[in-house]
């Protein structure tokens, strides 16, 4: 079957799961200055990070849209990690996966230097041998690296959670580690194309623990036959497990929960949790939003375009799947909203997209449509980092966190929805 990357039918029908939207000029931005580097916030918790590349093959999984050979896919671990000192950072992405990213973005080829802009993390680093930690599983939105997810990922990692990555291949670009680049080559036009993607990242989440198991009992290899770094299976604790996600991926955490009992609590970030097919066969296949669940959950949502035409929040009392979700929950549930925040502030464009755009000049309603007009963009994300970490350490290390109790004047972004 030929490659059939149609970006655009996809981000026409994933409601909130689509390509990083691009300004209106339809000239590519010029390249200068060449190799512009970005920084990301530091993360705030006491534990140095490390992180560790993985190639993993489901030997029992075809890949669905006719490429030869079984599932494949590449995830990264981030964890806490012993000090290292002024040991190099690991970068962003892949250069050849950040240009494809860049290219939504009107980017020339080279004006950003995706792998030379670091991250907190140390590449392979020896786990911090103090007690098991929990597991949180990271899936990205539709079309989007793994690496979107990249500052929220480190936080939780620098507060002692073992956080795992994943690109699901088919779907957005892939690197995998003898050179190859797998582009999108879903069908865009399948009837079901949301079933079999969803299907694919369910599967994927799936197949993380159930390699996750064999590291922690078996020292188990990757499909290249790489183990983990020194002391990493040993302080994996598959007893507490999170997953949580961006857009599309937020959604995957609803459906993996549901499907996997594994996964003790999960977030969505701004994500439909159902999408619309001919006859309901998506809700048919993924029933989440009717059946509910009945562990802890936390919606995260801003703002965006309603039925009306105008900008309204995006919570439990305007989303149709939102509210069945949440009515037919029996588990702790909250739903926070972020009312300037738009759908690309809950990913590292938060962050990104104002070095971007303050270095190649981007129109200021570009930025606004894709992360929002909060005053303060630094602060909002800020807020992020805290509600995603709270929720987790409550639901999974048994700590009670008060920011999840009410309002906080330290985070004004936000607000409860009851």
């Amino acid at each position: 079957m030929p490659k059939t990357h149609r970006a655009a039918a996809l981000a026409a029908g994933l409601a909130f799961a689509l390509p990083l939207a691009a300004p209106a000029a339809a000239d590519v931005v010029p390249a200068e200055p060449a190799g512009f580097r970005f920084t990301l916030p530091q993360p705030t918790g006491r534990y140095q990070v490390g992180t560790t590349e993985l190639r993993l093959v489901d030997a029992d999984r075809a890949d669905q849209w006719g490429q030869d050979g079984p599932r494949e896919f590449m995830v990264s671990i981030w964890y806490p990690a012993r000090a290292t000192g002024g040991t190099e950072r690991a970068g962003y992405m892949p250069q050849e996966v950040g240009e494809i990213f860049g290219a939504s973005l009107r980017l020339g080829p080279g004006a950003v230097d995706y792998a030379g802009s670091p991250t907190s993390a140390v590449p392979d680093a020896p786990a911090l041998q103090r007690g098991k930690r929990p597991i949180v599983l990271y899936s990205p939105g539709g079309g989007s690296p793994r690496a979107t997810g990249t500052t929220l990922v480190e936080e939780l990692a620098s507060r002692g959670y073992v956080v795992v990555t994943m690109d699901h291949t088919g779907e957005a670009p892939v690197r995998f580690p003898d050179g190859r680049i797998e582009e999108p080559y879903y069908d865009g036009e399948a009837p079901d194309l949301y079933s079999r993607l969803m299907t694919d990242r369910v599967a994927d989440s799936r197949f993380v623990l159930d390699h996750l198991e064999e590291v922690r009992e078996e020292n188990a290899r990757d499909a290249d036959g790489r183990r983990v770094p020194r002391g990493l299976g040993a302080i994996l604790d598959l007893s507490r497990v999170g997953m949580f996600g961006h857009s599309m991926g937020g959604s995957a955490a609803a459906h993996t929960m549901y499907e996997d009992e594994r996964v003790d609590a999960g977030a969505d970030l701004d994500g439909s949790i159902t999408f619309t097919e001919d006859g309901g066969a998506f809700e048919e296949r993924f029933p989440v939003a009717r059946e509910g669940l009945d562990r802890p959950f936390l919606l995260m949502g801003g703002s965006g375009v309603g039925d009306s035409g105008e900008i309204e929040p995006h919570t439990h009392r305007s989303w149709d799947d939102w509210r069945r979700f949440w009515d037919n929950s029996t588990g702790w549930r909250l739903d926070v909203n972020f009312p300037e925040a738009r759908h690309f502030s809950f990913a590292d464009h938060q962050v990104l997209l104002p070095q971007l755009a303050e270095e190649f000049d981007m129109p200021d309603e570009a930025v606004a449509g894709t992360i929002g007009t909060a005053d303060d963009p630094g602060r909002l994300h800020a807020s992020e980092r805290a509600y995603v970490v709270a929720f987790f350490d409550e639901m999974l290390l048994g700590r009670p966190q008060p920011l999840l109790d009410a309002e906080s004047p330290d985070h004004p972004d936000a607000r409860f929805v009851d």
